[in-house]
């Protein structure tokens, strides 16, 4: 198999699994909080027994400047999925992956204020189209406190999982994996607090979505998703991320019944252009949502959530 024809199965593969993200929240049962907690448990060993048995820990690449801002990206991660599966809860796993797939919007307004980047007519352009996809997606009427709850979470997801794109865009010289377990780590002492580990119960259904949630969409995803980046170009890491809402729009229906409108569903292809244009505009090899981690030398990874939450 060529290799960036493995790489487009890898990273579909990737995808198709972050699109079943939304299911193992909602079957697993517990609180964000407590799915958060657990998803960071079970992804750190996932991502440590990896990284361990893959020779990463000789030769971290960590300073103690790269250790701060990792351990910062996690915390905007950590509270990016809380939010995410609080939209969950508040509307749908379809209506809060497609909010949710506003990220790149608010990365270039992150570069506008932090970096003095210029935004381009062109790009003021794309904004305003996915704000007008934004808002015939949403399908929020006037009294309806729960689907905007839920559009206010996806939209604070996106803004987190922005503001740790570009800290952790600054990481250089450290596999990305390395640095998807100092965010998950990050975490734990994070959410421990909100987790009521009495009411957890034993062994038993829910535990096993969790389990999945560490295991599958925290250790293998990633590890597919890193992989998958060292061997293709940036316009197809582009395109293929829009798998994952895709799936997960086909997966909210299937299991849930779930489906937006037709007015909707006139937003969705909105959003989901102005992203991929503004993506490959502002995209460099390195970028969000993941760099190409060639094997000839290891580089920053962006947040673990990437496009997949």
């Amino acid at each position: 198999m060529r290799n960036e024809t493995r790489g487009t199965v890898e990273l579909t593969l990737a995808m198709v699994l972050s699109g079943t993200l939304g299911v193992f929240v909602v079957e697993s049962g517990a609180s964000p909080f407590e799915v958060v907690f657990f998803r960071c448990l079970f992804g750190a060993v996932a991502l440590g027994s990896y990284s361990l048995l893959r020779g990463f820990l000789t030769g971290h690449g960590f300073t103690a400047r790269k250790l701060g801002l990792a351990a910062l990206g996690g915390v905007f991660i950590v509270f990016n999925w809380v939010f995410l599966f609080e939209a969950y809860a508040a509307t749908s796993i379809s209506l809060a992956t497609v909010v949710y797939h506003t990220q790149p919007f608010f990365l270039v307004l992150l570069g506008a204020v932090f970096l003095r980047e210029r935004i381009s007519g062109a790009k003021l352009g794309w904004l305003a189209l996915a704000f007008a996809g934004l808002v015939l997606v949403s399908g929020v009427r006037p009294g309806d406190t729960a689907s905007l709850a839920g559009l206010g979470f996806a939209l604070a997801a996106a803004v987190l999982y922005a503001l740790a794109t570009f800290v952790t865009k600054r990481i250089t010289g450290v596999r990305p994996h390395l640095i998807a377990l100092v965010q998950v780590l990050v975490g734990l002492p994070l959410l421990l607090p909100f987790v009521d580990l009495g009411t957890t119960g034993g062994p038993g259904t829910g535990w096993a979505w969790l389990v999945g949630l560490g295991l599958i969409h925290t250790g293998l995803m990633y590890v597919l998703m890193y992989a998958a980046y060292a061997k293709l170009p940036t316009a197809k890491i582009a395109v293929l991320a829009f798998t994952y809402p895709a799936v997960a729009m086909g997966v909210d229906w299937a299991v849930y019944g779930h489906h937006i409108g037709l007015v909707q569903a006139l937003g969705v292809p909105l959003i989901v252009l102005a992203s991929l244009k503004v993506t490959l505009a502002a995209r460099t090899p390195a970028a969000a949502p993941a760099p190409r981690t060639a094997a000839r030398a290891p580089e920053a990874a962006s947040p673990a959530a990437t496009r997949a939450a």
